[in-house]
């Protein structure tokens, strides 16, 4: 026997719902996400601010994560069962960690690679001003510290793309889904390229170069989120990518080593279309079948390994659902 609630979780999962519905939810989010985070930039660019200052971007940054929130509680109403909401710290630590250093990682091998070619020599020496009266070695383990306290701060955009967005377009196939969203995502950026926030020597190229860059991050965040079954874990790479990442590749090889903004944007998409390639070859984007347990805030049918049980339950709920 099927309880009412297994039914209830199953049927709020993007692949139950009728199409109309999950179209319509999309539909609105987009329009709130890229509606509200425009007027935010446009209206800063306006008032004289610059989009730089991360007090500035908070408005739109969050945009996302208020879009996907109007949606689940009040167009679709299907709830937060399948949002990845809840930290799962004891059974994803691992993942939580990979999240956390791999963008130090990826920051290295940016700069070993620009070495490598040639383009540059990196001047170390660059992060002992990185902070007033702080050494160069104590920069790194500060950024990490600040990547877990902003982290809140990217879920606003993780909430929404990640979460909500990607299960919800190309369903059933997860590569074309993935990188969907993250063409979306890109597209959603490409005010700040014309309002002061970056600058490309050639806008078409540099565009081009980003949206490669942003479709190497989805898929590095998806399968986070994926494997782990929270939202906080992209999130917490989402922070790592822009603080740690960008910020050392910006000031070793852009302050120091001369490189324009379309060259500090592929130099870092290198190593991470590595790590996609991986992803993609192995089918590590190809989540788990499953159905989460009522309640627990996790992705159903996502990250998550059913028991022999739970199966035959999951089909019942899932026909119970009429969709």
């Amino acid at each position: 026997m099927v309880e009412p609630r297994e039914i209830s979780a199953a049927s709020r999962h993007p692949d139950n719902q009728p199409g109309t519905s999950r179209n319509t939810g999309v539909l609105v989010f987009l329009a709130i996400t890229f509606g509200g985070s425009w007027l935010c930039m446009l209206g800063a660019w306006l008032a004289g601010l610059s989009l730089v200052n991360p007090l500035v971007q908070l408005p739109f940054a969050v945009m996302p994560a208020i879009a996907a929130v109007v949606v689940r509680a009040w167009v679709t109403k299907e709830g937060f069962a399948d949002a990845g909401l809840r930290p799962r710290l004891r059974t994803a630590w691992p993942h939580y960690l990979v999240a956390w250093l791999g963008p130090l990682v990826i920051a290295a091998a940016t700069v070993a690679l620009a070495t490598a070619l040639g383009l540059c020599r990196p001047d170390l020496s660059l992060l002992d001003g990185l902070v007033p009266g702080l050494p160069g070695w104590a920069v790194v383990p500060l950024l990490l510290g600040v990547v877990v306290l902003l982290t809140p701060v990217y879920w606003g955009e993780e909430f929404g793309w990640t979460s909500y967005l990607r299960p919800r377009v190309a369903s059933g196939r997860p590569l074309v889904s993935v990188l969907v969203t993250a063409l979306i995502w890109a597209l959603w950026h490409y005010p700040l390229a014309f309002l002061g926030y970056i600058s490309f020597a050639n806008t078409a190229v540099g565009l081009l170069v980003w949206t490669v860059s942003f479709c190497c991050q989805e898929i590095l965040l998806a399968t986070l989120y994926v494997h782990s079954g929270t939202v906080w874990v992209a999130s917490l790479a989402h922070a790592g990518n822009n603080m740690v990442l960008s910020l050392l590749v910006g000031l070793l090889l852009g302050d120091g080593g001369g490189l324009d903004s379309t060259t500090l944007t592929w130099l870092p998409a290198v190593p991470m279309a590595l790590l996609g390639g991986w992803i993609v070859l192995g089918r590590r984007l190809t989540p788990r079948a499953a159905a989460a347990p009522a309640g627990t805030g996790q992705p159903v049918g996502e990250g998550v390994q059913p028991t022999p049980g739970q199966r035959p339950a999951r089909d019942q709920a899932i026909r119970g659902s009429n969709v």
